[in-house]
């Protein structure tokens, strides 16, 4: 028998339409470092019934200063296979697939082939993150993107606006110029933040899968920056139901 007392509190503040419109909802979740870890979370918890989690990446030491699944016990197991072990802990009911896959242009493809109630981008390279938004915004699909959560300290700046609107962040500024060549200026919801990146902390990497630099992190900003897409998703499809 399903125990639905776990929502009870959730139910208590958005009433039983609005709880029950969600956990028919469908959700992917992209990336699942400091901010996808914590959306995919945020997402279950408020009651999503099926969701589909993707990210390539093994969990490694550097992580667990800001990314959910990385643990000492976890370190070099997949980020999707720990999150999902942890989401059924949440709700066992929840309908779940989780892919330890990078985004390739022709995985993007295949995967968007499902219908979404919700999509959160939460990949940090930009290559692979624009295969996604591009695909998704043709196929009218809902989305809300991440930008840059890195180099950064003050989580009360953090803003949601349409791509067209974000600023002072390098990550959107790339974003968007990379979207314009594809014809698309408008239509995407984004997680910005203007505070000014410390660019001192920033370091160059190898390349691999499309990243090529970071900037240093701390604990809370990636997870602000999850539970801000989280909120998006979960109010949107608590207020529009999927055209």
């Amino acid at each position: 028998m399903t125990d639905s007392s776990w929502t009870s509190r959730t139910r208590l503040l958005i009433g039983d339409e609005a709880a029950d419109r969600l956990q028919r909802s469908h959700v992917l979740v992209v990336g699942l470092g400091g901010v996808g870890s914590y959306a995919a979370e945020f997402i279950c918890r408020a009651g999503v019934g099926r969701m589909t989690i993707a990210d390539g990446d093994v969990i490694d030491p550097s992580n667990r200063n800001r990314q959910l699944p990385a643990l000492v016990s976890t370190h070099g197991q997949y980020k999707a296979d720990v999150m999902r072990e942890r989401l059924q802990q949440i709700n066992p009911d929840l309908q779940l697939i989780a892919l330890k896959e990078f985004m390739t242009p022709a995985r993007v493809e295949r995967l968007l082939l499902t219908k979404y109630d919700y999509i959160v981008d939460a990949i940090d390279s930009i290559t692979p993150k624009i295969y996604l938004l591009v695909n998704a915004h043709e196929r009218g699909q809902r989305i809300v993107s991440s930008m840059g959560a890195g180099g950064r300290l003050d989580p009360t700046q953090i803003s949601v606006s349409d791509i067209s609107e974000t600023h002072n962040c390098r990550l959107a500024r790339y974003v968007r110029k990379r979207l314009q060549r594809k014809g698309i200026r408008t239509g995407i919801k984004a997680v910005f933040s203007p505070e000014g990146a410390l660019t001192d902390s920033l370091m160059f990497t190898d390349g691999t899968n499309f990243k090529k630099s970071a900037f240093g992190t701390i604990s809370y900003l990636p997870a602000a920056f999850g539970g801000v897409c989280a909120s998006v998703v979960v109010r949107d499809l608590i207020t529009t139901p999927r055209p």
